[in-house]
């Protein structure tokens, strides 16, 4: 005899608002998402605020100053690097239809190169595109800027405002998650910039040594890709295999050797001492939340990936501990 199944409303009502909770979710997802990165930004440079403010100095003036300065160096960092790197990947695109016939001389018995050559200028132009949407969202980054100022400037802003919605003790225990959360995003965020600047420059180092074209965007984009684990090292040494090649074959081969080098030099010694401990997250999560982040947000998907998995798990781990506590 069949069992007859029943469905209290109290179920079709959850399921309903909980289907609608992921509707909004989705649709306030860029929010979501400057929120994140302002969250991970106040959480970097609480530390130095703190610091200033137990040496009697006021906390706005402090956080100003603090922010002020993280904003200064990005900018002029960028303003250093960007230049030659747009010449030099501009001067690489032009190129890149020669250097594929040069490198592999029967690539064109298979291929047609022309094709390459006359959809480059498209590519070239859809990458600008894709970089300058980033950059030129003004809204997506005031209002991120706006965020990580503020929460900077608050000392304990989450703490200030969970007991409007939760009892105190319940508030105490989320804000404890929270804390925990930050920190640790906080510590991949260093931990990251100290990655991405020591591979960029043994790359542009050992690059430079080996008589290699193309060093500044060869560095920056092996030290910018250091943000995606795994997959970008690998990708990384694709560009810089195929303009060796293009010139000798030696040269090629001694850019496959100096990138081995330098991912053996991250993973062995580098990624250790500065983030194993930090994310510790398995190669499989790590690979899962980066295809799942760029299928549901694209590049910044992929970028915010890893610290995005780092906070969730975070707070599963520790809210288990609290519990058993």
């Amino acid at each position: 005899m069949a069992k007859k199944i029943e469905i209290s409303s109290k179920t079709i009502i959850f399921t309903a608002f909980f289907l609608l909770g992921l509707v909004l979710v989705w649709q306030i997802k860029d929010l979501i998402f400057s929120l994140f990165i302002a969250f991970i930004i106040a959480g970097a440079l609480k530390p130095a605020v703190d610091y200033l403010e137990k040496r009697r100095i006021p906390r706005s003036l402090a956080a100003f100053l603090i922010y002020f300065f993280f904003i200064f160096l990005i900018v002029n960092l960028l303003g250093l690097v960007i230049p030659p790197l747009v010449k030099e990947m501009t001067h690489l695109i032009k190129n890149l239809p020669h250097i594929i016939q040069k490198a592999f001389p029967t690539a064109a018995d298979y291929f047609d190169l022309t094709i390459i050559s006359q959809n480059l200028p498209n590519l070239a132009n859809r990458a600008v595109d894709i970089i300058r949407s980033l950059f030129s969202n003004v809204i997506f980054l005031t209002t991120t800027l706006f965020f990580g100022f503020y929460l900077l400037l608050e000392k304990n802003f989450i703490g200030d405002v969970l007991p409007n919605f939760f009892d105190e003790s319940e508030a105490k225990k989320i804000n404890l998650l929270v804390e925990r959360a930050q920190k640790r995003t906080a510590a991949w965020f260093w931990g990251e910039i100290i990655l991405m600047t020591i591979v960029g420059t043994m790359t542009y180092v050992g690059l430079t040594l080996i008589g290699m074209k193309y060093t500044v965007a060869l560095a920056v984009l092996a030290g910018f890709l250091e943000v995606v684990p795994t997959l970008g090292p690998i990708i990384s040494t694709v560009p810089a295999a195929l303009i060796g090649f293009s010139t000798s074959s030696v040269l090629g081969f001694s850019n496959i050797a100096l990138y081995f080098i330098v991912q053996q030099l991250e993973n062995n010694l580098i990624v250790p001492l500065v983030m194993r401990r930090i994310v510790g997250l398995h190669p499989i999560v790590t690979l899962t939340a980066l295809i799942i982040g760029g299928k549901l947000a694209g590049i910044l998907g992929v970028l915010l990936a890893v610290p995005m998995t780092i906070f969730l798990q975070t707070i599963l781990i520790e809210r288990q501990e609290l519990q058993k506590g």
